[in-house]
């Protein structure tokens, strides 16, 4: 049975339809647990939570999909969850207290299930993600609330979207090797197609002042600058086999910097000629998700694979990193530059944790990271910062979020 099938099942049953197919309401619940929870993701997911109460179990579910209408369903499920997956410390964080205080602010979206991720906020305040799964771009107003929701062409499931200086939303179509950006004025969607078809993934990208567009592909193991005047799309593969481009930002000149998430370097690249210098990174087992750039233009990366946070200058070449407060298997995965601070989440714990990291007293502070109604669950693959704060969401809620400060 595959995943469309099987997700077709799951909203029968949660729906309370009278068309759903008899052997599996007949089920079990450990064996609906099976069925209805892998139809989306991996039963893993489940195995290494932090584990909930019954109550947080329904609260969690209802995140994922609408179970209103069949408590008793409801019910039984979240009985099972909280007698077989308690609240336990198995992959518990360490945190870090300090004078900082964060506020939250959440939104969820509209269609439940679709992996919302990485939200960007434009100068006008307007917050645009994109729902993977869901094959969704989303926009969402963050002073009214109202959010709209477009269904992109079919077979994009868009990695990320970023914003060119009109406040265009532009969107990387992981699945089917396409870049395309959403006419504002039409409501209509321009597509551009790789040139190669070895460029199968489009995954992060970012525009410069004059305009390109600047981005990577993760598993092509390319990097790729697209001109929206022209349409002309240029694309170079990286020196180091299966280093898997991933994070991309820029530096104060304009200079494109990559992250490697499939080896340990990153990538300097020349906005002109578009040739790679590769700086290696310590340690075989270092791979970086993300990168941020600071003002003077220090490179700053999560070291996922050695659980650090890790800092190159371009001028020096000097490398020097520092342990994550919950240790070599916390899996730094977002990163954000923001007053002063490098701020990153430490995504394999549960608690999943968000530490700051002061630059002017290098030291750190940290925080579990909640969804609404006190969950602790969720995944932030992406941050940056908004118009007040740093702009996150998490895929397993399917919530978008702002994170404010105050001492």
């Amino acid at each position: 049975m595959d995943k469309e099938h099987n997700r077709y099942i799951v909203a029968m049953i949660l729906l309370g339809a009278a068309t759903a197919p008899l052997s599996v309401m007949s089920k079990e619940p450990s064996q609906l647990v099976e069925q209805l929870c892998s139809s989306c993701h991996s039963l893993n997911n489940i195995e290494h939570s932090a584990g909930y109460s019954k109550a947080h179990w329904q609260t969690l579910m209802s995140y994922m999909i609408d179970t209103s209408a069949n408590s008793q369903l409801t019910e039984e499920l979240s009985a099972y969850l909280a007698n077989n997956y308690p609240v336990n410390a198995k992959r518990e964080s360490k945190v870090v207290s300090g004078d900082i205080k964060l506020q939250f602010k959440y939104w969820q979206v509209p269609t439940l299930g679709q992996r919302a991720r990485d939200p960007v906020q434009g100068e006008n305040g307007i917050i645009w993600w994109v729902g993977q799964w869901g094959n969704i771009l989303g926009r969402l107003n963050p002073k009214t609330g109202d959010m709209k929701e477009y269904t992109l062409p079919s077979g994009t499931y868009a990695h990320s979207v970023s914003l060119d200086k009109n406040q265009t939303p532009w969107f990387l179509g992981n699945k089917n090797g396409t870049v395309g950006y959403l006419d504002l004025a039409t409501e209509q969607f321009k597509v551009y197609k790789m040139p190669d078809k070895k460029a199968r993934d489009p995954h992060t990208g970012v525009f410069d002042d004059a305009g390109t567009f600047w981005f990577t592909l993760q598993h092509s193991n390319m990097i790729g600058k697209l001109n929206p005047k022209s349409g002309d799309i240029k694309l170079v593969t990286l020196p180091t086999a299966d280093s898997r481009p991933y994070g991309i930002k820029l530096d104060s000149n304009g200079t494109p910097w990559v992250s490697c998430n499939g080896s340990n370097c990153l990538i300097k690249v020349d906005k002109s000629s578009m040739k790679l210098t590769e700086i290696k990174l310590p340690g075989a087992n270092t791979h970086t998700r993300r990168l941020a750039i600071t003002p003077d233009d220090m490179v700053f990366y999560v070291n996922s694979g050695l659980g650090k946070l890790g800092r190159y200058n371009p001028k020096t070449a000097k490398i020097t990193q520092w342990d994550n407060p919950s240790g070599e298997d916390s899996h730094p995965y977002a990163i954000e530059y923001a007053d002063n601070a490098i701020w990153f989440n430490e995504s394999a714990k549960r608690p999943e944790t968000l530490v700051r990291f002061d630059l002017a007293t290098e030291t750190m502070q940290s925080w579990q990271i909640p969804s609404k109604e006190g969950v602790y669950s969720g995944l932030i693959r992406h941050m940056r910062m908004g118009n007040n704060g740093l702009i996150i969401h998490q895929t397993a809620t399917n919530q978008l979020a702002e994170i404010t400060w105050s001492k």
